[in-house]
C-alpha cells in the first residue's frame, strides 16, 4: 500500500503501512522529536537604570527609571540587579510613562516601573527585561 492507514488501532497500538522506507524513518523521527522537551532560550529585551524611588500611596514603591538599552515590555519577565548580583526575579506589576499605563518603553525614555511583590528598590539598581522562548528540539541526521 502507498498510503498511511492513520487512525486504525489494534489493541491500543497504531498501525501504519509504508511502501517507501524513507517515509517510515521520517515518521518515526517526527514522533521521537515530539517526545523531546523544548529548549528554553532567554531573549534579552532591555535594561533600565533606577534613577529615583517613589513611595506612592495605595500603589507602593515605584522605580523612576531611564531605559538605557533596548525596550522594557509590560508583559515580559524581569529581574532586579544590584551590584552585579540578581536580587529579585519576577514580573512587572506596572509600567507607566507620564502617569499613563503603557505596553512598552523604548531606549532613551523615562518610565515608572513597579515590581510584582517586591519593594526593596534602590537608586542605581538595574531592571532587566527578558522573554523565555521555547524552541522545539530537533534530532540531527546521523
Amino acid at each position: 500500500r502507498t498510503a498511511i492507514q492513520a487512525g486504525r488501532l489494534t489493541g491500543g497500538v497504531e498501525i501504519r503501512l509504508y511502501n517507501i522506507i524513507y517515509n517510515a524513518v521520517d515518521d518515526i523521527k517526527s514522533a521521537m522529536e515530539g517526545l523531546l522537551p523544548a529548549t528554553k532560550i532567554e531573549k534579552e529585551l532591555g535594561r533600565a537604570e533606577v534613577r529615583r524611588v517613589f513611595n506612592i500611596t495605595k500603589t507602593g514603591i515605584i522605580a523612576g527609571c531611564m531605559v538605557i538599552q533596548g525596550v522594557m515590555k509590560r508583559t515580559s519577565e524581569a529581574r532586579l540587579v544590584r551590584d552585579g548580583s540578581v536580587v529579585w526575579t519576577g514580573k512587572l506589576s506596572s509600567l507607566k510613562r507620564i502617569k499613563e499605563d503603557v505596553r512598552e518603553a523604548a531606549e532613551g525614555y523615562e518610565c515608572g516601573i513597579g515590581l510584582e511583590g517586591y519593594a526593596d528598590i534602590k537608586e542605581g539598581d538595574v531592571i532587566e527585561s527578558y522573554e523565555i522562548e521555547e524552541v522545539k528540539t530537533k534530532l540531527e541526521d546521523a
